[in-house]
C-alpha cells in the first residue's frame, strides 16, 4: 500500500470512527476476542444438528432448521483460517441478518455485549496489499483487552454471500 493509500485510509477511517461506536455483541475463536455490531445480530442459539451441503466450501458447516426457516452456517475459525475444533458445551451460533438474509456463524463461546465508545476504537492495522482487512471495522479497546470488530456482511465475498443466500429460505 502506498502512503498516500495509507494516509488517505487513515482520514476515511477517521471521519467514520464516530459512526463505529455503539454496542457490540463479543465472542472468541481460539485465543482472539471479536465483536459484532448488535444490531446485526438475530439470536445466539445453541449447535443444534446442522445438515452439511454438498460441494460446499470447507468454511459452510451447512444449513439449520430454525423454527421452519432454513438458515446456513459458517464456520468463522475455518473462514479465519484457523484449526476446526470439536463443538463444546460452550460453542453457539450466532444468527446475524445480512443483506435481508440471516445466516448462522458458529464461534467458541459467546462474551458479552460491550457499549465502545469512538474514542475506544481504532483503525484496523495495515498488513499490506497481501492481506484482506476489509472485514475488518476497527480494533476495538475495552477492559484492557482489545476486540477486533468484524463487518460481518464483508467477512465473505458477494459470491459467497449469494451462494449462502441460495442455500437458505
Amino acid at each position: 500500500m502506498t502512503e498516500e493509500t495509507q494516509a488517505q485510509r487513515e482520514r476515511v477511517h477517521a471521519a467514520g470512527v464516530g459512526g463505529l461506536e455503539g454496542k457490540y455483541l463479543t465472542f472468541v475463536l481460539g485465543e482472539e476476542s471479536y465483536g459484532l455490531e448488535i444490531l446485526k445480530v438475530r439470536e445466539i442459539i445453541g449447535v443444534m444438528e446442522i445438515t452439511s451441503v454438498p460441494q460446499s466450501p470447507v468454511f459452510i458447516k451447512g444449513v439449520i432448521n430454525l423454527r421452519g426457516k432454513v438458515i446456513p452456517v459458517i464456520d468463522l475459525r475455518l473462514k479465519f483460517g484457523m484449526e476446526e475444533v470439536e463443538p463444546t458445551e460452550e460453542t453457539c451460533i450466532i444468527v446475524v441478518d445480512i443483506q435481508g438474509s440471516q445466516m448462522g456463524i458458529l464461534v467458541d463461546t459467546v462474551s458479552e455485549v460491550l457499549d465502545i465508545a469512538a474514542g475506544q476504537i481504532e483503525p484496523s492495522p495495515s498488513f499490506g496489499s497481501r492481506v484482506n482487512t476489509d472485514f475488518i471495522l476497527g480494533m476495538g479497546k475495552s477492559k484492557g483487552e482489545v476486540k477486533i470488530l468484524l463487518a460481518i456482511e464483508r467477512v465473505l465475498s458477494p459470491e459467497e454471500l449469494l451462494r449462502l443466500a441460495d442455500m437458505g429460505d
